[in-house]
């Protein structure tokens, strides 16, 4: 496994890659890999020549007064986990060689971003602005053929797969299942924030999801968004948004017709913030993480 820390490096890797016949897949990543990530890297490997993974804690997506600065960072148990799952390079470059001195440009996607995650009441648009221009600039820099995320950000997932089509980036975004916990809590790198009785307590979020399509496929969606805000407040647990969206569009749901509802929560848990989802099938009443 080959470590590339500036562009430059990564730009040659790139283009000695585009002379040959191999596909080249691209795990992007903020570091601190648990499984889930791990799960990414994996299908990378086994559907991929080439496997790339970045490793960089994006500033541009992070509001003042967010975790930018404490979010856990261990790049040397990184690194190990990417060679065991058969990274072949990992591209971890620094923010001045991402965002050199005069850089004035941002990608944004409207539409997507200013709901759920995006609201002004969350994390804001601008969040999604940072994520759709490091993830633009990373797909040029790779020009992967396969981009994987994970469904754990779906609305992360459903803008980069937005951004990806109107540009006409030749990679095709993976979006495979998230992986949880033995107790169904979403793996998330801000996990490790959480002190065991707040990690306890973390675990009604899954809960609220799996009572929310319970509910509905008895009573319908109203009656089961308020069934899953009140499984959270009996945690003691105050959610940013507890919301049902179509995928794709991320317009608010209904629950009348056939189509695949997306039921997104954001919480702090004891000053974390933790986000998880659902994607209940109205026709089948049977719930799928994909």
């Amino acid at each position: 496994m080959k470590v590339l820390r500036d562009p430059s490096e990564m730009h040659t890797l790139r283009d000695a890659l585009r002379g040959q016949d191999k596909t080249v897949g691209l795990v992007p990543t903020m570091g601190y890999l648990h499984e889930g990530h791990n799960s990414l890297l994996k299908a990378a490997r086994e559907e991929c020549d080439v496997v790339v993974m970045s490793l960089f804690v994006n500033p541009t997506q992070f509001r003042p007064g967010e975790d930018l600065s404490t979010y856990p960072r261990d790049e040397e148990r990184d690194l190990a986990i990417a060679e065991s799952s058969g990274v072949d390079y990992v591209y971890a470059p620094q923010p001045d060689g991402i965002y050199p001195a005069g850089f004035a440009t941002k990608v944004e996607v409207e539409g997507l971003t200013e709901v759920l995650c995006g609201s002004e009441t969350s994390r804001g648009p601008g969040h999604f602005a940072g994520v759709t221009t490091i993830v633009a600039k990373l797909l040029n820099a790779v020009d992967p053929d396969y981009a994987y995320f994970g469904q754990k950000d779906a609305q992360q997932a459903t803008v980069i797969r937005r951004m990806a089509e109107d540009l006409e980036f030749r990679t095709e975004i993976v979006i495979l299942p998230t992986v949880r916990e033995r107790d169904g809590l979403a793996m998330s790198s801000r996990n490790a924030y959480l002190s065991p009785e707040a990690r306890e307590r973390a675990t009604a979020i899954w809960s609220s999801l799996l009572e929310t399509e319970s509910v509905f496929a008895e009573d319908g969606l109203d009656a089961a968004l308020e069934a899953g805000r009140r499984r959270l407040e009996q945690a003691g647990i105050t959610p940013e948004y507890f919301e049902a969206r179509y995928p794709g569009t991320l317009d608010p749901a209904d629950g009348n017709g056939p189509d695949p509802i997306l039921v997104a929560v954001a919480a702090k848990v004891d000053g974390t913030r933790l986000i998880d989802n659902i994607l209940i099938e109205p026709k089948s009443l049977k719930r799928s993480d994909r």
